[in-house]
């Protein structure tokens, strides 16, 4: 989109042609006590406006008090099917027995690395129970969430899984994070605001001068509805044991999330920061209308 252009999810949801809108959203709340000391900062103390639950992991009880205590903390459901730390895993909240497509032979979710496989094998019908499983464990405590995505599954390239998702986005009243520009672009045309430009991983940027790289896709920002997908989280004992070679990233992160810098580019350079919240709100009066 160039500046030229005209933005659909900022007309969607009342915003001038030329704004520059960011969701910055911290996935992976519930992964561990490190994960969610560090996005709570992030959140409480930084420019972070929403952040997503893994709900089938050890420290997601946890999350969820946290925002049982923090009420205006906007938050979605990651949808979780993968477990990605070699030493560190999770499996279904449904029994084993009834999603038996999604389960490794040691009885947890597939690892990272055989993504394709479970793409492969995964039952659609399977996927809809844990992934109901997962949205309702969520709604039972009280909590009410403001949209879905993925962990690490955005790119496997099975156009039912995401119709299925967009499914019971519609069903329980949600947004819906959305990677493919085709499909924003369709869902866009439909009424339902999306992401306009690819969603920022954090987790996938060089630590050498990520501040600086950071720093200067703010100042860059285009017109139109960007996200970014951070990953902060605390230096600390437990996350160098289940993550050696990777806990840097995380830390990194958060460094920059709660500094002053950001916080700065982000007034000077005008941008609009939002949840997912206004997002919900149109897909909420919408989506039963689409198909």
């Amino acid at each position: 989109m160039t500046h030229s252009q005209h933005s659909q999810t900022n007309r969607l949801l009342g915003y001038p042609d030329d704004a520059r809108l960011l969701i910055i959203n911290a996935d992976d709340f519930g992964r561990s006590h490190a994960c969610n000391e560090g996005i709570l900062r992030s959140l409480t103390e930084g420019v972070v406006t929403s952040t997503t639950v893994m709900v089938p992991c050890p420290w997601a009880l946890h999350a969820m008090q946290m925002l049982l205590e923090h009420p205006d903390i906007s938050f979605g459901i990651h949808l979780t099917v993968i477990s990605d730390v070699p030493l560190y895993r999770w499996g279904s909240l449904t029994c084993r027995e009834k999603v038996p497509s999604l389960i490794d032979e040691a009885g947890f979710f597939h690892s990272y690395e055989r993504i394709p496989a479970l793409l492969a094998q995964a039952k659609l019908s399977e996927l809809e129970v844990e992934f109901r499983a997962q949205i309702e464990a969520v709604l039972a405590t009280g909590l009410s969430t403001t949209h879905l995505d993925w962990h690490c599954l955005f790119n496997g390239g099975r156009a039912d899984i995401f119709e299925l998702t967009i499914k019971l986005a519609k069903a329980y009243g949600l947004a819906m994070r959305v990677h493919d520009r085709a499909t924003g672009e369709a869902l866009r045309g439909k009424g339902l605001p999306t992401d306009e430009h690819p969603v920022l991983d954090s987790f996938k940027l060089d630590l050498t001068g990520k501040s600086a790289w950071l720093a200067r896709a703010l100042r860059e920002l285009p017109i139109g509805l960007s996200e970014w997908a951070a990953h902060p989280a605390l230096d600390t004992p437990e996350i160098h044991a289940y993550e050696p070679q990777t806990w840097q990233a995380h830390a990194t992160d958060l460094d920059f999330l709660i500094s002053q810098e950001a916080r700065s580019i982000i007034e000077q350079e005008g941008i609009v920061l939002l949840s997912y919240k206004p997002l919900q709100q149109v897909w909420q009066e919408r989506g039963s209308s689409t198909t």
